[in-house]
């Protein structure tokens, strides 16, 4: 027998009895850590068993209470005292005793279809939250209640496995919505009811507060009921800049709420969390950053697409890969760049941790049209995010490969009957169509693209304000114009078909204290009665209308200051001012119609 292979046979055996020994250690470990938290948060809950019988006489003497804030289910939070939850129904009870509140009194109200969304995606049926009531008396026939002391934000996350729906669906609106109640700080307990498990990124969810989160699975070891006693339910939409195209096709909120300013103060806020420090990176040491896909939606030229961006913009080059780091590294690598540059996917949602001035560069495969898929382009575009956007699309069916193979969730077309196969493969454009399975958009947007370069750059030469060396942009707030001060209206009769109207007005009272460059005026009239109005943009503070004034006619005037093209202020006070024949009413009010009768006056 060959000594050696008998040798190198029994080394083989060891090392594989260490390495199975090993990796069951860390399985063993791996469950014991499970255990102690576990244990740990139900050590925590038990903490409030020492006030057990205060907390019961208060739910059913001194009542539970609800106090919702929005008009509709959909921009509805509310705060509750003593709101249970029953682990065997899956149900949350509201008890009624003779000291119950619950404001407003919705009534059946309350069913159309829900209380308030438990998501920052708006009115989706499965998000809806709602309760059973109960009257307190009932607690003598049910489990003995768990009281949890801490204040809690009882919420749904609503995909915790992908990158997008975690920062734009949940931490942005979590880290808002915390940031309204002064109770729900650092030491609140946030708890998802959705019912996913932990999902790749958990630690980002435990980044915003020092509580261990709870899992709607969790709950059920704590007790069959389960009281909070202080909780809000519900989350803030303001934050949110996208839908998905649950009812319309998807794109851009049609009414905006954040600003860049915001985002960039939830982005230092989790950077601080991960001790990640923004550094300004001199111009020689400038880098642009591409994002690498390992599974799907791969850059099949990618090393010569570096290669192809350093030597146009003079920068050493560098790539990222959320398969291959952590998202604390692709973080930190991202606050210094100058450029990220990646495929469409959920990935560029980390752009809104580019410094101000870089540029976000999106790729889509062949068929697939960028101004249909604009969360990153919303993103990048919102005012104070300071972003240069670019989008490029490969126009070359040569250039793609495709996988109809693989299953449907990943692209595949087999499943499909043989003509909506051909007829998917024949087409040129995927059209617009609502979330969230069709099999077309999958086909195309899984595909793998070799990037024409001289298209690319031909785009970037194009579009990008500046290069080689990207500028960052100073932080700046956005201040608006207040009101104009002292407007005025005369008008003359010249003749019988022919009169004048001057408005003259003084400038807002911040204008002096600011530095602005382009100030203009906008000034609106409209005939008494009439639907539509002239608008005017005036530099000067005093301004004759003489063009379509009538005599004997009333006429209503907004006046309102402009700063920058696009700072708009309010509208002056509303002022009466008599004519020679007839009254004319120079008005302050936004809204044109309908005319307040009480403010039109004649003579």
């Amino acid at each position: 027998m060959n000594l050696p292979a008998v040798l190198n046979g029994l080394l083989v055996s060891v090392v594989a009895a260490v390495l199975w020994k090993y990796a069951s250690l860390r399985e063993h470990a791996s469950l014991l850590e499970e255990e102690l938290l576990l244990t740990r948060q139900s050590q925590e809950l038990s903490q409030a068993r020492v006030d057990y019988h205060a907390a019961l006489l208060a739910l059913q003497e001194q009542g539970t209470r609800m106090v919702c804030t929005g008009k509709m289910h959909t921009d509805r939070i509310c705060r509750f005292d003593y709101l249970c939850y029953c682990a065997e129904a899956e149900e949350f009870v509201f008890f009624h005793s003779n000291a119950s509140v619950m404001l407003p009194n919705l009534g059946p109200r309350r069913f159309q279809p829900a209380l308030l969304d438990l998501s920052s995606v708006e009115d989706h049926n499965t998000q809806y939250f709602n309760f059973m009531e109960l009257p307190a008396a009932a607690l003598k026939f049910m489990p003995k209640p768990v009281f949890v002391p801490d204040v809690t934000l009882i919420l749904n996350r609503f995909n915790p496995d992908n990158l997008m729906h975690i920062f734009h669906d949940d931490l942005l609106p979590i880290f808002y919505t915390m940031s309204q109640y002064s109770d729900l700080d650092s030491e609140a307990r946030l708890v998802f009811m959705e019912g996913w498990a932990e999902g790749p990124y958990f630690d980002l969810y435990r980044l915003l507060s020092s509580k261990q989160p709870l899992l709607k699975e969790q709950l059920r070891n704590f007790g069959k009921l389960l009281c909070f006693t202080k909780s809000y339910v519900g989350l803030s939409k303001m934050t949110t800049w996208y839908q998905y195209g649950f009812v319309q096709p998807q794109g851009a909120k049609a009414n905006i709420l954040v600003s860049g300013n915001e985002i960039r103060q939830f982005a230092t806020f989790l950077m601080e969390k991960l001790n990640i420090t923004r550094e300004e990176t001199p111009a020689s040491e400038e880098y642009i950053v591409v994002f690498s896909r390992t599974a799907n939606r791969l850059i099949l030229n990618e090393a010569e697409l570096l290669l192809a961006l350093a030597q146009e913009f003079q920068m050493k080059t560098v790539t990222v890969s959320l398969e291959e780091h952590s998202l604390s590294e692709v973080i930190r690598v991202i606050a210094g760049a100058s450029m990220l540059v990646s495929m469409h996917g959920a990935q560029l949602v980390t752009s809104l941790f580019l410094p101000r001035g870089a540029a976000v560069v999106e790729l889509f495969p062949y068929a697939v049209n960028p101004e249909h898929y604009t969360p990153y382009k919303t993103l990048a575009s919102l005012p104070g995010m300071d972003l240069q956007y670019v989008a490029w699309r490969n126009t070359i069916e040569e250039n793609s490969m495709t996988h109809p193979e693989r299953p449907w969730e990943q692209g595949g077309i087999a499943h499909l009957e043989p003509e909506e196969q051909v007829r998917i493969l024949q087409s040129k454009e995927v059209p617009r169509h609502l979330c969230c399975r069709n099999p077309e958009w999958l086909f195309r947007i899984y595909q793998d693209t070799n990037v024409n370069i001289p298209s690319l750059l031909d785009v970037l030469r194009q579009i990008l304000k500046s290069k080689p060396n990207l500028k960052r942009t100073k932080t700046g707030s956005v201040v608006h114009p207040g009101r104009v001060r002292e407007p005025k209206c005369q008008t003359s009769v010249q003749a019988t078909n022919e009169a004048k109207m001057m408005v003259s007005w003084q400038i807002p009272w911040n204008l002096k204290y600011l530095k602005v460059k382009d100030v203009k005026y906008e000034v609106w009239i409209q005939e008494q009665g009439e639907n539509t109005y002239m608008p005017y943009i005036l530099p000067h503070q005093n301004y004759t209308f003489s063009e379509n004034i009538k005599p004997f006619t009333t006429y209503l005037v907004w006046v309102r200051c402009i700063f920058n093209k696009n700072l708009l202020g309010p509208f002056a006070d509303v002022l009466l001012s008599p004519s020679l024949f007839r009254a004319v009413l120079c008005a302050s009010s936004c809204q044109l119609l309908p005319v307040d009768v009480h403010h039109v006056i004649t003579y």
